[in-house]
């Protein structure tokens, strides 16, 4: 049977009424001035303070380098790898560019407005996933500004334009209540 310890921790009953509504004996006399709980609050700091206080240093520039060098260097060894089982493509034609990326938002936003989906698959609509892949490509839109070719320019307005028109039409007919009557019985 293993040993008790004597243990420092000790409890204090500090309730004032036993369950019978009786003063305890040894409860504090009523002028003597309650102790209240400390509620320790936050500082009144802004929440991005807060935020930003959390977020680690960025890497240094050599770290920065060194990674670089290495995904690099891993691109070309898997690229490598790659060559000749791509269907006569190369590998330099799946690299990402700023159209893609867009396409990539675009074609994301369809299947989440259930406008796309793969072929013998239900569609499924997820309208918060699509409105905020929508509002992803408008956020991308504000912080491009100026920065962008015409092309590009021209796709992404193209694609807000379809993906806002397809988001109303898409959350009309789910809040449009049925047509008086319903389906016609034949």
């Amino acid at each position: 049977m293993a040993d008790k310890k004597e243990s420092d921790f000790t409890v204090t009953d500090r309730r004032r009424f036993t369950s019978e509504g009786e003063v305890t004996p040894d409860a504090p006399p009523e002028d003597a001035p309650a102790e209240t709980p400390r509620i320790i609050e936050p500082p009144a700091e802004a929440p991005q303070q807060a935020q930003q206080e959390r977020v680690p240093p960025p890497p240094t520039a050599a770290e920065r380098q060194a990674q670089s060098d290495a995904f690099d260097a891993s691109k070309k060894q898997l690229d490598a790898q790659l060559e000749g089982r791509l269907g006569g493509r190369r590998p330099q034609d799946f690299e990402m560019s700023f159209e893609r990326f867009i396409a990539s938002l675009y074609m994301s936003a369809l299947m989440q407005l259930g406008l796309m989906h793969e072929q013998g698959e239900t569609p499924q609509v997820d309208l918060l996933g699509g409105r905020q892949t929508i509002d992803t490509i408008a956020l991308l839109a504000e912080k491009t500004e100026g920065n962008l070719s015409t092309g590009e320019e021209n796709l992404m307005q193209n694609c807000l334009y379809e993906l806002r028109m397809a988001y109303v039409e898409v959350t009309n007919a789910l809040t449009r209540p049925p047509a008086p009557g319903g389906p016609e019985k034949r």
